[in-house]
């Protein structure tokens, strides 16, 4: 089991299954979302998360005509990446993550988007233009 929150700790939230697939986005959008060169997302089935605390304290952000992004409306802080499609799993925003998930950065995607000031590091990640 795996616990995390937001920033201002208002909202908590908990993953009873496992995660996998663990990404660096450099899609604008992330860029924007996070405030950074990147967000990290990992990913769990949308069964295996729950929101345990702060449930009135989440915004929803219609991103994209494919998914929803989610953060808490007293701090802000970015947590989830949830697709329209029905079945898909849910991005989770690895820096709310309280511990260590046992997973690590499998690729970079949508690096043709990536910020023009930031150089990729030589990490032997995959890189994808796209969302690999």
């Amino acid at each position: 089991m795996l616990e995390g929150g937001c920033l201002c700790g208002d909202v908590r939230y908990r993953i009873d299954g496992p995660v996998f697939r663990m990404s660096h986005c450099h899609c604008s959008m992330c860029r924007k979302a996070h405030g950074a060169a990147f967000g990290t997302y990992l990913n769990a089935r949308a069964e295996h998360f729950a929101i345990t605390q702060g449930a009135d304290r989440i915004g929803r952000y219609d991103a994209s005509p494919e998914a929803v992004r989610t953060f808490c409306t007293r701090c802000g802080a970015t947590l989830q990446w949830i697709a329209h499609a029905p079945g898909a799993s849910i991005g989770i925003a690895a820096g709310t993550l309280d511990d260590d998930p046992g997973l690590r950065p499998a690729r970079h995607i949508y690096v043709a988007s990536k910020a023009p000031w930031y150089e990729l590091p030589d990490d032997g990640l995959p890189r994808h233009d796209g969302p690999g």
